[in-house]
């Protein structure tokens, strides 16, 4: 299966697809944490518009079976609500953010059968299909995030732990901690590869 991440630099997810066998490749404009020779620099948008919906040919990269997005949360989240909320100085970066996504998500399920966008409580007009917290998978820790889905069935919960420490929000103040914040959890990362493939 050949499957796309979108706006991933970690390999967190890539890797979990590609450990089981499947032709995964990331994408982002920042390059791969790893190194990983499956990871492409560039903008996902760009990369989405050469798929065209009545191709059904596997190309370089011009057909996706599966695309998972993580697109970037900073103005869209709630927790970023006193900089970027209506009336704030960064309000119109939020509004921009806002209709970017809502055109990603559109021109992901345009292109591919399968498509799940995640996101943390935020501002997007669009309802997630689902909720889940990374003490589902295996992670002593909450993170509500949300899953848009399109021709994906439900993500099952695989591991169930005590423990509801919020680390991610209690991370000091770094140079790279909007980086840590966004990182998939690897117990969700695996889910996605086993239930999705």
């Amino acid at each position: 299966m050949r499957v796309l991440i979108g706006c991933e630099s970690s390999g967190t997810v890539r890797e979990a697809f590609r450990a089981l066998g499947h032709d995964a490749w990331s994408c982002d404009l920042l390059p791969a944490d790893d190194g990983s020779p499956f990871h492409l620099q560039e903008d996902i948008t760009s990369l989405l518009a050469m798929v065209s919906p009545s191709r059904l040919t596997a190309g370089a990269f011009d057909r996706w079976d599966l695309i998972i997005m993580h697109p970037p949360c900073t103005a869209l989240c709630v927790s970023g609500n006193r900089w970027y909320g209506k009336g704030k100085p960064k309000h119109a970066e939020r509004l921009k953010a806002i209709e970017w996504t809502v055109a990603l998500w559109e021109q992901a399920v345009r292109v591919c059968p399968r498509v799940c966008m995640e996101n943390p409580v935020g501002v997007l007009p669009m309802k997630a299909t689902q909720w889940v917290q990374p003490w589902e998978f295996g992670h002593g820790e909450t993170k509500r995030t949300g899953l848009w889905l399109h021709g994906l069935p439900l993500l099952r919960p695989t591991d169930i732990v005590e423990g509801r420490e919020q680390r991610i929000w209690k991370l000091p103040p770094s140079a790279d901690r909007w980086k840590i914040r966004s990182k998939t959890y690897q117990g969700i990362a695996n889910a996605m590869a086993a239930q999705w493939s």
